[in-house]
């Protein structure tokens, strides 16, 4: 009875993992270039007893553990929106930004221009280009973003927003802000990213689907929960019992 409860337990906890990554995707259906998380579990076997006098023989234990919570990197609606300092990737590539704590990634292309003149995130980091921040003059119009991520205005070529790849994009995590961090090398995209100047991609997030696995999972919580309670109960009870006969 104490295995089948620890087992409804490790449920409950996986469970309730799935719901907040759902919940953090439902938050998400309106986030410019967000990419929507799943949730991965696995058995764990717990070992085998010692003992082997009992009849019938142990058996190992399975478990429920959360494996993984891996990034669905399906490209989102593409939206025109005719501003020339918006951006769209098409492909699996990253803007680069520079961050206090660092370079980060994004696929936010909703850009604007600070006081100093640099392109910037809609929180205020610095796009990289292929030489570092890109400066546009006081003075300069004319702003464009071409397919390949050059920048230019009526002054020339300003420099070439930077697109990124990663061996292994699944060990992005989520850096706040719609960015993400690697501890592995950024590579440069090559043909694996391309711009569409003045556009973003909305978030990939299919809202109906996730509203319909958060009830699934809702219900199979509760489930599962309301299982947990009556094995509780009835270990109370059969515990009752056995001291009830010990005081006969």
């Amino acid at each position: 009875m104490q295995n089948a409860q620890l087992i409804g337990l490790s449920s409950q906890m996986a469970l309730g993992r799935e719901l907040e990554v759902i919940a953090n995707n439902m938050a998400n259906v309106t986030t410019t270039g967000f990419k929507a998380r799943a949730t991965r579990f696995q058995e764990y076997l717990m070992p085998k007893a010692s003992a082997e006098t009992f009849q019938p023989p142990d058996r190992k234990v399975s478990y429920v553990i959360d494996a993984a919570t891996p990034l669905d990197l399906q490209q989102g609606p593409i939206e025109p929106t005719g501003n020339p300092l918006n951006a769209a990737i098409r492909g699996e590539a990253f803007f680069a930004v520079q961050t206090p704590q660092g370079e980060r990634y994004t696929r936010n292309g909703a850009f604007e221009m600070n006081a100093q003149g640099q392109i910037v995130t809609s929180d205020g980091y610095a796009v990289l280009g292929d030489g570092g921040p890109i400066q546009i003059g006081q003075q300069e119009t004319g702003l464009a973003i071409g397919p390949d991520g050059t920048v230019s205005t009526n002054q020339g070529t300003r420099g070439k927003l930077r697109l990124v790849t990663f061996a292994d994009p699944q060990g992005l995590t989520n850096a706040g802000a719609n960015l993400y961090s690697s501890n592995t090398p950024a590579q440069p995209a090559g043909p694996q990213g391309r711009i569409e100047p003045g556009a973003l991609e909305r978030s990939n997030v299919r809202p109906v689907l996730a509203m319909t696995r958060m009830l699934e999972v809702s219900r199979v919580y509760q489930l599962v929960s309301d299982t947990v309670s009556r094995l509780d109960s009835m270990r109370g009870q059969a515990i009752q019992r056995l001291a009830d006969v010990g005081n006969a």
